[in-house]
């Protein structure tokens, strides 16, 4: 059958058709995103920095996307079972996750199975908050400064105690850090939380630890515990005259707690800059600056791209203290 103009015509629409069918998905994306109500999967308890920066950054995308945002708290395996959730989710940007340093560069190292690949799972969106984490220790130590801190247990190799929220958190491991560092022996206890961590180096049961600053700032304040040194590169804003570990004797050593928004991978790139823009948009408002800023928390907004390749650094740096550290939590 011969072919003519008319079908000709046909023909070209109906490709020209396809074609933009093909597109669709990301170019609807963009326009009509989102479509129904978003979740932030907090993969820690309710009231941790995690859960608040989650809604908090919930609150401003509801505003912001036109659409009901809701912050949900999976706990468990170190925040695995949040995440899994997540990297199993749908990709179109309705479900997103509030990641910790541990889901995304730590957890592989201490877990000897993981429900989901970190490197492979995940979209980055954008980091939101990095919080120093501080040593500290009970005046009993007789240490003022982190100098004398290193001479000390150098020369008692073993002898000082220090607590944790728990084998596998982060206090535990920048303690690990620490001592690979330095090449010093420090003695582990680990404790069930945090508060009770505290409340034993306030008491003198414990020699000092690593932890972030709202557990421990008002007992800075009161004299009951003395801080030697933040583990960030920058000094901390409500404690400047507190130096870096790196100022004060240890360079390159670094710990510090960061929490970011990711998407599940294959997340439509359009949606991944919405997200982004919007999230960034609600970071750089001066009451969300203060807020954080009180807590010891640095509020951060990097690309997609430069948190990509932060976790790739991360990664790498913990990967090097925790594999010869053999430390496994299952």
């Amino acid at each position: 059958m011969a072919i003519t103009g008319a079908h000709r015509a046909v023909v070209f629409v109906s490709l020209a058709l396809g074609a933009a069918l093909a597109a669709l998905p990301f170019g609807a994306a963009a326009q009509t995103y989102p479509t129904k109500t978003v979740r932030i999967i907090a993969p820690f308890p309710a009231g941790g920095l995690a859960d608040v920066l989650a809604r908090a950054v919930g609150e401003d995308l509801q505003k912001s996307l036109g659409q009901t945002v809701i912050v949900e708290n999976r706990p468990g395996a170190g925040g695995n079972t949040g995440a899994n959730a997540v990297a199993t989710a749908e990709p179109d940007g309705h479900t997103l996750l509030m990641s910790s340093t541990g889901i995304l560069s730590i957890n592989e190292f201490i877990f000897s199975r993981m429900p989901f690949d970190p490197d492979k799972a995940f979209a980055p969106i954008t980091v939101v908050a990095d919080m120093s984490m501080l040593l500290v220790v009970h005046p009993k130590v007789g240490v003022t400064d982190f100098k004398a801190f290193l001479a000390k247990v150098r020369a008692e190799p073993g002898k000082l105690n220090f607590g944790s929220a728990g084998n596998g958190t982060t206090g535990h491991l920048a303690l690990v850090m620490v001592q690979r560092t330095a090449n010093v022996q420090i003695t582990h206890v680990p404790y069930r939380g945090a508060a009770p961590s505290v409340q034993d180096l306030i008491s003198g049961q414990i020699d000092g630890l690593f932890d972030n600053p709202p557990t421990v700032m008002s007992h800075i304040r009161a004299g009951t515990i003395r801080a030697l040194a933040a583990t960030a590169p920058q000094r901390m804003s409500i404690l400047p005259d507190v130096p870096t570990a790196t100022e004060a004797g240890l360079p390159g050593f670094e710990a510090s707690s960061w929490f970011a928004l990711v998407a599940p991978a294959a997340t439509p790139k359009p949606v991944i800059d919405r997200l982004h823009a919007d999230t960034v948009k609600a970071l750089r408002q001066p009451s969300m600056e203060e807020r954080f800023g009180k807590l010891g928390a640095r509020l951060v907004g990097n690309t997609p791209a430069e948190f990509a390749a932060f976790i790739k650094s991360e990664r790498a740096k913990w990967g090097a203290t925790l594999k010869p550290a053999g430390i496994k939590l299952d």
